[in-house]
């Protein structure tokens, strides 16, 4: 019979493997240094078939006995006035691509850190992905240890938003579609944890407006949302993105037009292994490609939210409804901005957008959830078999026939 766990562990692998060859041959274009033929052995040799090896580690890792364990006692803990530390912890994550010596500036945007491997080179790693699930952790444990008190504004719904938004606003200078991501995790998993839906939606307008004021303080963000009104506007600059992409999704019409004989990688749609992978994924495998792409990520979600369903404790609920809302927003931006139903954003597609980072934390979020599907349900078939062993004992003593008193012996 195949659980929830089994979905999770089986839709994350059939992600990572397609990723691995979609990368792989996305990365073929003009001047990218990898020309070469796309072939099997290309294919496991690649840098992303490392880490997609590293990332399903991650996964098996996070479903052991010993990490699970640690993760239900964690997340079990009361919240205090000491737990804040977390939110302290994650607001520094943020501010280390801002250090000099550090941070890395990419097509300037400074949202990365170099992490120097001996013998491996430096390895990028992009702070806003561990504060994004970090958030989710943190809100899991938090909204468990609510109770009574998520019906309060000052002691439930707004200490827990005011933490998020302060994670958010650290990261939204770089990166203002994973702040959006992580207002709207929060706000999600703050309605699981119990707060009232109205005096939730009653600060929408607060951040509807402090989503205004991010793209108003850059003007690439404005001219980003002006191309998507009318891309053809400027063909040659700000809509070229845009254009560029739907006619890759145009070129693929049903089946595509072959794995690795993409034409739009070959220098004329930018980011194709990372933001618009899907695109290619359009191109060369076409509707059917990506039909079975959405129904992947559809599964892997729809697994979380059924893994949820397993889990026995309040906080392990809360991780999984965060796991489930983070994947679902993210892919829907993500196929929104290629499609051109929505502005340009750099949000990945969960387990397929190139990213070593990426793809391990990921991964390891959904080990942890489906690991805490089976602690749950080893840890009560004990409590279970002793409650069974008690009844029983119980009926025994009902209905064991009572012995008759010796009589005691008369004194002489």
């Amino acid at each position: 019979m195949l659980t929830a766990r089994h979905a999770v562990s089986l839709c994350a692998l059939s992600l990572l493997l397609m990723g691995v060859v979609m990368v792989q041959s996305a990365g073929m274009g003009l001047g990218r240094g990898n020309d070469a033929p796309l072939t099997l052995a290309s294919i496991a040799t690649s840098r992303p078939a490392l880490y997609a090896a590293i990332a399903l580690l991650c996964l098996g890792l996070a479903q052991s006995r010993p990490v699970r364990a640690i993760a239900t006692r964690a997340l079990s803990r009361p919240w205090t006035a000491r737990s804040w530390w977390l939110l302290v912890a994650l607001i520094g994550v943020c501010l280390l691509p801002y250090i000099p010596g550090v941070g890395r500036n990419f097509n300037g945007a400074q949202r990365w850190i170099m992490i120097p491997l001996p013998g491996f080179g430096d390895l990028s790693v992009q702070p806003s992905e561990i504060a994004k699930w970090g958030v989710v952790l943190m809100l899991a444990r938090y909204g468990a240890s609510l109770g009574d008190r998520a019906r309060s504004f000052t002691q439930g719904l707004l200490p827990g938003l005011l933490a998020a938004a302060l994670v958010a606003v650290v990261i939204a200078k770089e990166d203002l579609g994973t702040a959006v991501l992580i207002a709207v995790v929060a706000g999600v998993m703050l309605l699981g944890a119990g707060v009232s839906v109205w005096r939730l939606a009653a600060l929408a307008p607060a951040g509807l407006l402090a989503v205004a004021i991010g793209i108003l303080v850059e003007p690439y963000r404005i001219q980003r949302l002006t191309s998507f009104l009318n891309p053809f506007a400027d063909p040659q600059d700000t809509g070229f993105h845009m254009i560029q992409s739907m006619s890759a999704i145009a070129g693929g019409g049903i089946f595509g037009r072959g794995l690795g004989f993409g034409i739009q990688k070959f220098g004329y749609l930018p980011e194709v292994q990372n933001d618009f992978l899907f695109a290619v994924i359009c191109e060369e495998l076409g509707f059917a490609g990506a039909a079975l792409t959405l129904a992947l990520e559809l599964g892997l979600i729809a697994s979380v939210a059924l893994a949820a369903r397993a889990i026995r404790f309040p906080a392990g609920k809360l991780v999984a409804l965060g796991v489930a809302t983070t994947l679902g927003v993210q892919a829907c931006i993500n196929v929104m901005a290629v499609t051109g139903l929505g502005p340009t954003k750099g949000i990945a597609l969960p387990l397929l957008s190139a990213g070593g980072t990426g793809w391990a934390l990921t991964a390891a979020m959904l080990g942890l959830v489906a690991g805490l599907t089976l602690h749950s349900a080893r840890e009560s078939a004990p409590l279970a078999a002793s409650d069974d062993e008690h009844d029983a004992e119980r009926a025994i003593v009902v209905t064991r026939p009572l012995r008759p008193a010796t009589p005691a012996p008369l004194a002489p």
